[in-house]
C-alpha cells in the first residue's frame, strides 16, 4: 500500500512540474515575442504599393530600386550606365529593412546640407551621389521618368515620418568604436569564414543565372563599389555587416560580435576597387567624419589611423 501511495505522489508531482515548466516556457516566449517587436521603423512592402493609376510611378521606382542592373547596368534595358549591382544590394529589401541602410529617413530629411558636399541636397542629388558612387555609375536626368519613380518610391515609403524625425532603425547602426585598430588580418579569416561562401573567396560575388546583374554583390574588384562610397567608411560598413550579415540576419539575432564586424570591414575596405575623384568633397575640412579614407585632414592622425581606427576619443561625428 505505501508503494503505491508513494507511486501516485510522484506521479501527481511530476504533473504539476510539467505544467509549471510549460507556463514557465510561455512565459519566456512571450517575452522574446515583445523584443521581436520592438518598434524600429519597418518600410511597406511591394504589396502595400496602391493599385490604382497613383501606384503605377511608385511600383516602377521599387523595381528599379530591387533590380537597377536589369534597367541600368551592364546589360540594361533602359541604358548601360551603371556596374551590375542593385540599390537593394546596399539598401536592404529595396530599402524597407531596419537598420538595413533602408530609407525611413530620407523623405523626412530632404532637402538638408550634406557636409560631403557643403550643398543643400535634394533626394534627386543623393540618388545621384548613390549612383556615382555606390552603383560606380553615371547619373540621371533628374525629370527622367526613372529618377521621378526612384523620388515617388521613396516619399511614398517615408509618407508617415513627420518632417525632421528620423525613426527608430532607420538607415545604419552606429557601432561603438574598438579600442584598437580594425584588423584586416582577422577581417579576412572572418571573412572566410562567414562571407565567402555568397560573396566569393575573391569578392567577385555570385552572378545571377539570368546573366543581369549579381544574385550576391561583389565587395571588391571592378564590378563593386568604388571607394567614394559611403560604405567605403569603416563605420558605415561595420554597422551594415553586424545587423544584416551573414543573409538573412537581423538586428534580433545577429551572428557576429562587432569587434568581428569591424573586422571584416576592414579586410573588404582593404582590398582593391575603382577609384572616385574626391577633390571636392568635404569643402569644409573641420566637418570631415573621423573615419573618412582619404586626405586631407584637419587633425594630425595619419591616413591610415583615419581608415582603421582607433577612434577612440574623436569629437568628431560619424554621421553620413
Amino acid at each position: 500500500m505505501k508503494f503505491w501511495k508513494l507511486l501516485s505522489f510522484i506521479l501527481i508531482a511530476t504533473i504539476c512540474l510539467f505544467f509549471l515548466c510549460r507556463k514557465s516556457n510561455s512565459e519566456h516566449i512571450s517575452e522574446i515575442v515583445t523584443i521581436d517587436t520592438a518598434n524600429c521603423w519597418t518600410g511597406a512592402g511591394p504589396y502595400q504599393i496602391p493599385t490604382d493609376s497613383s501606384g503605377n510611378i511608385i511600383r516602377y521606382g521599387y523595381l528599379l530600386i530591387s533590380n537597377t542592373a536589369q534597367y541600368l547596368g551592364p546589360k540594361g534595358s533602359i541604358s548601360h550606365s551603371t556596374n551590375g549591382m542593385n540599390c537593394q544590394n546596399c539598401h536592404l529589401d529595396a530599402g524597407t529593412k531596419p537598420w538595413g541602410n533602408n530609407y525611413g529617413a530620407v523623405a523626412s530629411q530632404y532637402p538638408k546640407i550634406r557636409a560631403r558636399s557643403g550643398k543643400l541636397e535634394s533626394i534627386e542629388m543623393r540618388v545621384n551621389d548613390c549612383l556615382q558612387r555606390s552603383l560606380n555609375g553615371l547619373t540621371l536626368d533628374c525629370n527622367s521618368k526613372e529618377m521621378r519613380s526612384i523620388v515617388a518610391y521613396i516619399k511614398w515609403l517615408g509618407k508617415e515620418v513627420p518632417r525632421g524625425e528620423k525613426p527608430k532603425g532607420a538607415g545604419i547602426q552606429d557601432l561603438p568604436f574598438l579600442s584598437r585598430a580594425a584588423d584586416p588580418f582577422k577581417g579576412q579569416q572572418y571573412y572566410t569564414i562567414n562571407c565567402a561562401k555568397c560573396h566569393g573567396i575573391k569578392g567577385d560575388g555570385m552572378p545571377a543565372l539570368n546573366g543581369i546583374g549579381f544574385t550576391y554583390p561583389p565587395l571588391w574588384g571592378r564590378n563593386s563599389y568604388n571607394d567614394g562610397a559611403g560604405i567605403y567608411r569603416l563605420s558605415r560598413f561595420a554597422g551594415f555587416i553586424k545587423n544584416n550579415m551573414p543573409n538573412p540576419v537581423n538586428y534580433h539575432h545577429p551572428a557576429i560580435s562587432n569587434e568581428v564586424a569591424w573586422d571584416i570591414a576592414a579586410f573588404v575596405n582593404s582590398q582593391p576597387r575603382p577609384h572616385k575623384d574626391q577633390s571636392m568633397d568635404w569643402p569644409d575640412i573641420n566637418k570631415k567624419t573621423i573615419d573618412c579614407p582619404m586626405g586631407p585632414y584637419a587633425d594630425s592622425l595619419s591616413e591610415k589611423q583615419h581608415k582603421f581606427g582607433p577612434f577612440i576619443g574623436s569629437s568628431n561625428n560619424i554621421k553620413k
